[in-house]
């Protein structure tokens, strides 16, 4: 078990950094930044042997497949973060730009100065990909890290983060901007928690219990996001063909992901010829369909209860439901979603603005897979997690959503009257 005092050193030491960090040149930061694409590349083979061990340790412990899923180190995987550093390292940089610089009566130039959160704490579950996505976003955007990992990835966390500090080192950067608390305890999660003074921003990236758990312990503020219980809603004048591969993919292509689907909602006058197209796909990628008893009279499902409409399955499971409108779809949504989320598939114009403008998720899209819902494939090079609620950040959160701004004011002896 890690004593409080010994996490407080590497609070300290990453304060110390995060200082260093904030007046660090973009040059350095992206030469660290392509450093780490480059180590990935020429490390893979020990990096692919240290997750070895986590995925035979796991199997051994009975892991669910869909946790292994998360946990597997491989050249996609491996490809994918190469890429996003380099995309981060492409980015301009936010630190130190000055937005909505505004001219007052007296002469007074005002505007808001983008500037680093500090340090940041993330926690979070058997992704050892996230540890790489977390700090290259969080050095980007002039922060030190705090990373605890879950232990049943502490192998490949462990060779992830020496590569990570060895690039931080050749680039003249602090070491120390990148840490690892050395161990798995559970009770690092409630001492990280309770560094107020130390840590600026905790963010938990897993499970409800983690982030219900950090949300009650954490004296400082918090980013979370919560389940994503992910709906498409299928309009009457929807493309048939386009809705059966997105929602194929939504739910199948990885179902352990919070933005994969979990329900599809479908509009009654296309649900006699749609149900059946999309039952037979989902038998072919071994989909699990429960549904309401309107859906059940056009195709085999177990019944749906009150509780599969509240549920994120992160499994092959989907929950299907026959709507009569555009509103009372709307209205499911409204009730049952949980803001991270949420597809139409129409080709009515008018429908979809109105899907866009009305349902209050982290990301609404118009004949797309909610599968995109991704820092990655949005542009942002990497994310650090989803945020569901809407202060300070809406959504996956970038390089420029881990700054803040501050205010600046350029006089010329100015004296207030």
């Amino acid at each position: 078990m890690i004593g409080t005092p010994m996490l407080q050193t590497y609070a300290q030491a990453a304060r110390l950094a995060a200082r260093a960090l904030a007046a660090a040149s973009p040059s350095a930061k992206n030469t660290a930044l392509l450093a780490m694409a480059e180590k990935l590349e020429a490390q893979r083979e020990a990096l692919y042997a240290a997750n070895q061990k986590d995925l035979e340790a796991a199997q051994a412990a009975g892991l669910p497949a869909a946790k292994l899923d998360r946990l597997r180190l491989n050249e996609k995987v491996l490809q994918d973060l190469r890429t996003g550093l380099r995309q981060v390292a492409e980015m301009p940089d936010p630190v130190g730009e000055i937005e909505g610089l505004q001219i007052r009566p007296n002469g007074l130039q005002v505007g808001r100065m983008r500037v680093p959160l500090g340090v940041i704490g993330f926690i979070y579950e058997s992704r050892p990909n996230a540890t790489v996505e977390a700090s290259a976003l969080s050095l980007k955007a002039g922060n030190a890290i705090l990373l605890r990992g879950g232990k049943e990835a502490w192998h490949s966390n462990n060779a992830l983060v020496r590569l990570l500090q060895e690039a931080l080192h050749e680039a003249g950067l602090p070491q120390e901007a990148i840490q690892l608390v050395p161990t798995t305890d559970r009770s690092a999660i409630l001492e990280m928690c309770h560094l107020s003074g130390l840590l600026d921003l905790i963010i938990p990236r897993g499970g409800k219990e983690l982030i219900e758990l950090v949300q009650r312990e954490a004296r400082m503020p918090v980013l979370a996001h919560a389940e994503g219980v992910n709906h498409l809603f299928v309009d009457e004048s929807a493309h048939l063909e386009n809705a059966v591969r997105i929602a194929v993919n939504g739910k199948a292509q990885r179902p352990s992901t919070c933005n994969s689907l979990e329900k599809v909602l479908v509009h009654s006058a296309i649900a006699p010829v749609f149900l059946p197209r999309l039952a037979q796909a989902m038998r072919e990628a071994q989909v699990e369909l429960r549904g309401d008893e309107r859906t059940r009279a056009f195709i085999p499902a177990q019944p749906a209860s009150e509780q599969d409409w509240h549920t994120e399955y992160l499994d092959l499971i989907l929950a299907v439901k026959v709507v009569d409108t555009l509103e009372e779809a709307l209205e499911h949504i409204a009730r049952y979603g949980s803001r991270h989320t949420e597809v139409i598939c129409t080709e009515h114009h008018g429908h979809a603005l109105r899907f866009l403008r009305e349902v209050d998720a982290s990301l609404v899209l118009v004949n797309a897979s909610p599968r995109f819902n991704d820092g990655f494939q949005l542009g942002l090079g990497a994310e650090i997690g989803i945020s569901t609620s809407k202060l300070h950040a809406y959504g996956p959160m970038g390089v420029k959503e881990l700054t803040t701004t501050k205010f600046v004011a350029l006089g010329q002896g100015q004296v207030r009257e």
